[in-house]
């Protein structure tokens, strides 16, 4: 026999009138209520809003870490058209001094039509731009176990072709670094903001079950049954609603997520998903993220049954 059990039985024997709620094989704290559903769809829209935030930010990072990695191996030589010089000539000399510089790897002079393509999004197609002074570019590859010190190089180039500028891209690396911190802050705060709402209607429903649950409660003191027996009744009632509504936030967020990254590969060919291909990659958070996001809906359910037990431990000190 259960200390459920035991205690209605006592209380039986005394006369009491029970509640409905402790009759034999009734829950303390119903679960399958009005209350219990409005809860549950309040933690899942809490749970998914933060999983997506948490996927957020972890589609952030891996982005952030290809943009450094692409941008931080590589340089770019920008030499800019003079009437008074040959560009030929000038290409040729910045590429063979590139070469020589022991942390280079390989020098790729990007082709004219390469370089006009790059223009298309701000002067749009079908332009000729003969007459514009266009730079001519080229790509320096760095290899990936020599340190780049790269300055007598820079003032050499600068000496020996005036018009070339050696631009090593540190600014970008500083900027993408401090944008991607930036989102991954922002996706931290919501994901924190998100469960303290979570924990607070938490808190508010397990007042409102205390409160319908107060001749229970009283019954059940009377009968010799502790605080902590109470307790433990409306914590494991709110960590099954919190389990619940979490699976189902985080299911949906996990749906959501893989939605966006097979619609973005079915639309690769597009302009604008090559863009957001250059933003987010191709768009896949991986197995971290997905962590992260049941990680979220764990965490959800563990708030729910800790507010849960604290609001209930409260409540019943105040009725002392």
């Amino acid at each position: 026999m259960s200390m459920h059990e035991a205690d209605s039985d006592e209380a039986e024997h005394e006369g009491l009138a029970l509640p409905p709620n402790l009759r034999r094989d009734q829950p303390l704290v119903p679960l399958d209520s009005v209350a219990g559903r409005a809860l549950m769809a309040v933690i899942a829209i809490l749970t998914f809003l933060a999983a997506l935030s948490a996927g957020a930010a972890v589609l952030a990072a891996r982005a952030s870490e290809q943009w450094r990695g692409a941008v931080a191996n590589e340089m770019t030589i920008q030499i800019r058209p003079d009437s008074r010089r040959d560009m030929e000539a000038d290409l040729s000399r910045a590429v063979a001094m590139a070469a020589g510089v022991a942390s280079i790897e390989t020098v790729r002079v990007v082709p004219k039509a390469e370089s006009d393509k790059l223009l298309e999004p701000w002067l749009g197609t079908g332009l000729d731009l003969v007459e514009l002074p266009v730079p001519r570019l080229i790509v320096i590859k760095l290899r990936s176990n020599v340190g780049p010190d790269l300055s007598a190089f820079s003032a050499a180039l600068r000496h020996e072709v005036p018009s070339a500028i050696l631009d090593d891209h540190r600014l970008w690396v500083r900027r993408l670094s401090t944008m991607a911190s930036t989102i991954i802050l922002s996706g931290a705060a919501v994901v924190l903001l998100v469960l303290t709402a979570a924990a607070l209607a938490v808190a508010f429903a397990t007042r409102g079950a205390m409160a319908g649950s107060r001749d229970s409660v009283e019954v059940l003191h009377l009968v010799g049954a502790d605080d902590a027996f109470i307790a433990r009744e409306f914590q494991s009632r709110f960590v099954r609603l919190g389990l619940r509504g979490g699976a189902i936030g985080g299911a949906g967020a996990i749906v959501v997520i893989a939605l966006l990254g097979f619609v973005a590969s079915r639309l690769g060919a597009a302009p604008e998903a090559e863009q957001l291909q250059a933003l987010f990659g191709a768009f896949e958070i991986g197995w971290s993220g997905y962590v992260a996001v049941i990680m979220v809906a764990a965490v959800v359910a563990a708030i729910a049954g800790l507010v849960s037990r604290f609001t209930v431990r409260h409540y019943l000190r105040a009725l002392a």
